[in-house]
């Protein structure tokens, strides 16, 4: 009996940890102000965030030289990447907490999934893209989709910051999920 019990607990729990990913509960499972992808657990997926202004390419940052800041791990290639990230921030973090910057500018809201080598430095800031074709499209509309990002942001962030899920969908998926 207890086995049945155990067994039936696991199987709702496992239904409804699968209902509610698949209507968006937790878009990175972590703090959501920094996009840390589906599984990470670190900003931009442990890319060298200071690598972008430097060497002007994506670098792969290593758990060796590793910050927290705004309560997720930045991970960095070098101790000096490291050391000019924490005393500059704010300077070195893509906008829009990394999440695909073209996204933010479209339909105000985020693509978790970005690729770290779709990346634009527009006027001395980072932007992380979904892909490198539409960074290029990013980049040369820049005048129109920069401005249009800063002003969604703000209610983008808000949302993150929340997080709430629709529970009248999650109630709805897994009342047909039992049937």
């Amino acid at each position: 009996m207890r086995s049945a019990i155990t067994s039936k607990l696991v199987r709702n729990s496992a239904a409804a940890l699968s209902i509610a990913a698949s209507v968006g509960v937790g878009s990175a499972f972590a703090d959501d102000s920094v996009n840390t992808g589906y599984f990470g657990g670190v900003a931009i997926m442990g890319y060298d965030t200071v690598a972008y202004f430097t060497d002007g390419k994506a670098v792969k940052g290593s758990e060796e030289y590793s910050y927290d800041w705004l309560g997720t791990p930045w991970h960095f290639a070098s101790k000096e990447h490291q050391e000019m990230f924490m005393s500059e921030p704010a300077k070195y973090s893509p906008q829009y907490g990394g999440y695909c910057a073209g996204e933010v500018a479209d339909s105000g809201s985020v693509t978790v999934n970005v690729d770290p080598e779709a990346f634009k430095i527009i006027d001395g800031k980072l932007y992380l893209i979904y892909d490198v074709g539409n960074a290029a499209s990013f980049a040369d509309n820049a005048i129109n989709q920069v401005p249009k990002a800063d002003a969604h942001w703000p209610v983008v962030e808000a949302k993150l910051a929340v997080d709430q899920p629709d529970w009248n969908a999650i109630n709805h998926l897994q009342a047909g999920a039992a049937n």
